[in-house]
């Protein structure tokens, strides 16, 4: 078994940290409202929260899936890339998948801020409605807006997102793209699978869940679209690279 690279040891120490600091400081709500990634348009939004975003979890079994994957699939990437090249490829991948998220939550939020401006509903009022206390909101919209348009609406703006697995979908598809003949296996179907195949059926998986809402192996909160950013983020630099960069050892 390979020992685990540089990059990837330091990424796993500070997941760790912030998670220790999300559940011993302020109950989780203090690091939550400082470094989670919020709704640009929400008051607690802050610009450097789309990079912390991607260290920061949910829970025990978030980061363990998340850090054991990063250490099982980006240790063999970094030796491939090296740990500068690395670093770049793993935070490209996650910032991908944030901004691929924010710009479909803004469609969601758009579309429902259409509908109640063509109702007679002032945005200023609107976004005066939604910062005066958490879900709250002007009960006349459900007059206009059904059930479901508007707890996507209200939810987008006071939505929340955290976690590595963006990143992590990116290294997943460059070790595909590295590793393609290699053997894999999930833990409740050990039946091997090539990565070429196995890692494009999860990206699949993913994309499916995204447009349907139906939940295969995570939980029903879980940022799908973000996941098929941060692999279609990961997909064009390594496309790039492979056609500009690529040596047989690594990215020098």
């Amino acid at each position: 078994m390979n020992n685990i690279t540089d990059t990837v040891k330091h990424l796993l120490i500070v997941n760790v940290i912030m998670f220790i600091g999300t559940i011993s400081i302020g109950n989780g709500t203090l690091f939550y409202d400082w470094f989670a990634l919020h709704f640009p348009k929400n008051e607690v939004f802050q610009p450097w929260q789309i990079f912390t975003h991607m260290f920061m979890h949910g829970g025990v079994m978030h980061i363990f899936f998340n850090m054991f994957a990063l250490w099982m699939f980006g240790t063999a990437v970094e030796q491939r890339f090296g740990s500068k090249k690395f670093l770049f490829f793993y935070l490209s991948s996650g910032l991908g998948a944030a901004l691929i998220m924010i710009g479909y939550y803004y469609i969601q939020f758009y579309s429902g801020l259409s509908i109640l401006n063509e109702s007679g509903f002032d945005t200023a009022q609107v976004n005066e409605v939604l910062t005066s206390g958490y879900n709250r909101y002007d009960t006349r919209w459900e007059a206009v807006l059904s059930q479901e348009q508007l707890a996507s609406f209200v939810g987008v703006f006071n939505s929340t997102m955290v976690g590595a697995s963006g990143a992590i979908m990116g290294v997943l598809v460059a070790f595909g793209m590295l590793y393609p003949e290699s053997k894999l296996m999930l833990i409740f179907l050990p039946i091997p699978i090539k990565a070429k195949y196995f890692i494009p059926g999860i990206i699949i998986l993913d994309l499916i869940s995204a447009i349907t809402g139906q939940s295969f192996f995570s939980p029903s909160n879980t940022a799908y679209v973000a996941h098929v950013g941060g692999a279609l983020t990961g997909f064009l630099i390594m496309w790039y690279w492979k056609r500009t960069q690529f040596n047989q050892n690594r990215w020098d």
